[in-house]
């Protein structure tokens, strides 16, 4: 009953404490903070209850030693009135040792009820004794939670920093995407390629041109091969093609 008391009442409060943690969660490294501090004191209170436990067993303990050892005494006082009746009675002193008998036997009587005090503690020390091994056994079960509970908070802050890592160079990236339209560097792009269409363009244009007075020099020399002849005509001396 004890140790299911005093755990009992431990256990309940450390799932309020966690149920309420986990209800106004905000900042998971307070959370895991408050639960470690939480845990701590629960084993804190659990080791005062079980230190009442075990000193109210030591009180039982020195209880039923001294019983024993007063029945014994209370034996050793029968035997000693005992002897001494049978020495008075070995004299003749047959009154004397009646007294002396008389005394052993409430030596005896006293004996036998410190005895049967003894056997009546028996039972609650050894209960007591197997309740205590168990709240030891318990208490060393808390504590070996807390250390997977220290070690369960390192490893849940630190993937939570990874994550946090992980979210912020996703975002990142995604700010960056070539390949989204919406955003700076695609735009950018956008621009940048106009810009290199209208100098292909200009460029284009300005090839056209040359070409243009390229032809218009090649239609003046057809002309003024045409004058040429003709004037050759006027004088009487036509001139060919060949003689150029």
């Amino acid at each position: 009953m004890a140790k299911q008391s005093i755990f009992g009442r431990i256990s309940t409060l450390v799932k309020a404490n966690i149920n309420a943690l986990l209800d106004s969660a905000e900042d998971p490294q307070k959370m895991l903070d408050q639960l470690v501090r939480d845990y701590t004191n629960s084993i804190a209170d659990a080791e005062s209850a079980i230190a009442e436990t075990i000193g109210n067993l030591r009180l039982l303990e020195r209880d039923h030693q001294e019983d024993l050892q007063a029945a014994q005494e209370w034996g050793n006082k029968a035997l000693a009135a005992s002897r001494k009746a049978d020495e008075l009675r070995g004299a003749g002193n047959t009154a004397d040792a009646d007294k002396f008998d008389n005394l052993a036997k409430i030596a005896l009587q006293r004996q036998i009820s410190e005895e049967n005090e003894a056997k009546a503690i028996a039972p609650s020390i050894a209960t007591q004794t197997e309740v205590v091994e168990k709240l030891k056994d318990g208490l060393n079960g808390m504590k070996g939670k807390l250390e997977q509970l220290k070690a369960k908070r390192s490893e849940l802050l630190s993937r939570a920093k990874v994550a946090e890592a992980q979210t912020k160079v996703h975002d990142a990236v995604r700010s960056i995407d070539v390949l989204d339209p919406t955003s700076e560097l695609g735009r950018f792009e956008d621009k940048v390629r106009r810009q290199e269409a209208l100098a292909a363009g200009k460029q284009e244009l300005a090839a056209s041109s040359l070409d243009a007075q390229f032809t218009q020099l090649e239609d003046v020399g057809e002309l003024t091969e045409v004058e040429a002849r003709l004037a050759a005509l006027k004088t009487g001396s036509p001139r060919s093609a060949i003689e150029g």
